[in-house]
Parts: C-alpha cells; structure tokens; sequence
C-alpha cells in the first residue's frame, strides 16, 4: 500500500510539473526556414519544446527577412531559430530597441561562415598552401576550364552578393596580374557540380562556399587565409561594393546566427527559454546532418529524428536530465 501510495504521489508530482511548464509555454510558433539547417533546427526545436517541455509547438513556414520582420511587428513567430542577422541589421536593430525581441543565444558556435576554399585532399597534399596568396602563387596547380594557360578561382553564381566581394577580393589580391580568372558556375548548382566533379575524381579546385552545408558535410574542404584581417570599414566601403574601384585586402567575416525570440514569448518560457539558450552545435555537425539529409532525399523532421536519435550526446547537453528522459522516450 506504501508503495501504491509513493507511485501515485511520484505519478501526480510529474503530472503537475508537466502541466505547470505547458501552462508556462503555451503555444509556440516556430519559423520553419527554407534551407537545411534551418529547417533541421526548427524540427529539433519543435520536438524538445513539444516533448520535454509541453509546449503546443507549431511550425511556420519562414525564410529571414518575412519571419524577422514579422516578429519585430507583429510578433509572431515567438522563435526564429536561425537567424541571420546580419542580412537585416535594421530591422533586428529596431526590434532590439524597442524591446520586441530578444536574442537568446548563437546557434552556430562557430557562426556562418563564407569564404574561399580548397578540397581537404589537396590541403593534405600540398601543406605549402595555407593562404590565398599562396594558391595565387600556383596558377598552374588550379588550370581554368575554359583556358588552361591560367588559372581559375570558381566564384559564386552572378546576382549572388558573394559574387561582388568575390570579384572585389580578387582584385584586391591581383589575382588577374598573377594568372587567374575567376570562373562563374552559373547557378548554385553548377557551383556544387563544380566542386563535386573536382572531388571525385581528386583535382585541385579553389572556390567560394560557406557552412554550415550538405556539400560540406560530404566533401570536407579547408577555407583559405585571406592574408589580412577583417576590416569593417573597408568591408562596407568597398568589398561589398561592386562599383568601387579600388578595394584593399580584407579578411571574410563571420556571420552572425541568432535565435531570436519575442520578448513576449521569453516572459513566459520559464524552463524552455534555458533551453534555447543552451542549444547550440558546431558547423560540422551540421554538415554531417545536412549531407545525410541530401543523401536520403530527407526532410527537415527526417533530419531532426536522425540528430536526436545519433547525437544524444549533444543535444542532452542542452536540457536537463528529466527534461531527456521525456524527449527519449517519445523517440
């Protein structure tokens, strides 16, 4: 009878405290970005809210400038998950000042990151190239497709603002006084066949791409030393200006991720905002998670399950052990 008693005491006791953070939660919308990790993290975020904390957690499809802008005004969604904030610096700027949302943490530890870039079997056999002045040393070593007389950096797709400062590094550099042209892929995927074809068949290749990204997560690359440190000013006065006609040796900067949350939302997180302030992950776990995404035709709830079910290690990390123990059982 004592025992009967305890069980349904401890029964009661875990009815009460999962009702009491439900009450606290409530009805979370979350936006569901249109990329991979994105859309990967929403799904991951969607499952622990729901399943460890009793939130009623609800998708919405979203992408950065619609979702942010939306919560900065009307406030919804309550999560942008990935944020990328430095495409609307206003706006989160505004958003900030008027204490409509709030930043909850940085989901990349190591943030966006963009740049040029070599396979990682070619770093391996050439360990003299560490920097981009090093490759522009060596035009024979990366010969262009269309004249092997010199040698080619692949940029990003035209339209792209990657192809500006692509175009602006590469003057800044003397990359045509040293023998290269850049190579324009076309579109996003001529770029990833570019640097796929490259990879299979073990070539050298140097060329613009970023992470966190499935092709990252297929084919490791090491990113390439700009040979000078960041310099905002000159970022903003003539790197990303395609017009300018004398730009100088700058560093690629790192983008800045964010969740962000509505401030109304953070009020009444209670447990769930210590959550999203706890969850963050490296690039290359995103990458293996992404690649495996591409490789299975996988979507974003695919994706989450697989994380969740293979990296436990990581993501117990984020929530308290109670708070585990619920999201693994409803797995």
């Amino acid at each position: 009878m004592g025992r009967m008693l305890y069980s349904a005491a401890l029964v009661g006791a875990l009815l009460a405290t999962t009702s009491y953070a439900a009450a606290e939660c409530g009805r979370v919308t979350i936006a569901n970005m249109n990329w991979q990790s994105g859309e990967v993290l929403a799904n991951i975020d969607q499952i622990i809210l729901s399943e460890g904390y009793g939130c009623e957690a609800e998708l919405l499809a979203g992408d950065t400038v619609p979702s942010i802008t939306s919560m900065v005004e009307r406030g919804q969604p309550d999560i942008v998950p990935e944020g990328w904030v430095n495409v609307v610096p206003d706006i989160v700027g505004h958003g900030l000042s008027e204490e409509r949302i709030v930043i909850a943490s940085e989901p990349l530890i190591e943030g966006g990151v963009a740049g040029i870039w070599i396979p990682s079997y070619l770093a391996e056999e050439h360990p003299e190239i560490t920097t981009l002045q090093d490759v522009l040393e060596r035009p024979e070593l990366f010969p262009a497709p269309e004249d092997a007389s010199k040698g080619g950096i692949v940029t990003s797709p035209q339209g792209w603002g990657a192809a500006t400062i692509m175009s602006q590094l590469f003057k800044a550099n003397g990359g045509e006084e040293a023998g290269f042209v850049l190579v324009d892929p076309g579109s996003a995927a001529g770029l990833d066949g570019s640097l796929a074809r490259a990879y299979e068949r073990k070539e050298p290749w140097v060329g613009y791409y970023w992470a966190p990204t499935a092709m990252m997560g297929k084919y490791p690359m090491v990113r390439l030393d700009l040979g000078a440190p960041y310099d905002e000013e000159e970022w903003d006065r003539c790197t990303t200006v395609a017009e300018c006609p004398d730009p100088q040796p700058t560093e690629w900067p790192r983008d800045t991720v964010q969740t962000l949350v509505t401030t109304e939302f953070a009020e009444r997180a209670g447990p769930a905002l210590d959550y999203l302030q706890a969850r963050a992950w490296m690039n290359d776990t995103v990458n293996e998670i992404s690649a495996y995404m591409t490789d299975n035709q996988a979507t974003g709830e695919d994706g989450a399950f697989y994380f969740l079910n293979n990296y436990e290690d990581i993501w117990s990390e984020w929530v308290s052990p109670d708070v585990a123990e619920r999201v693994k059982s409803s797995l």
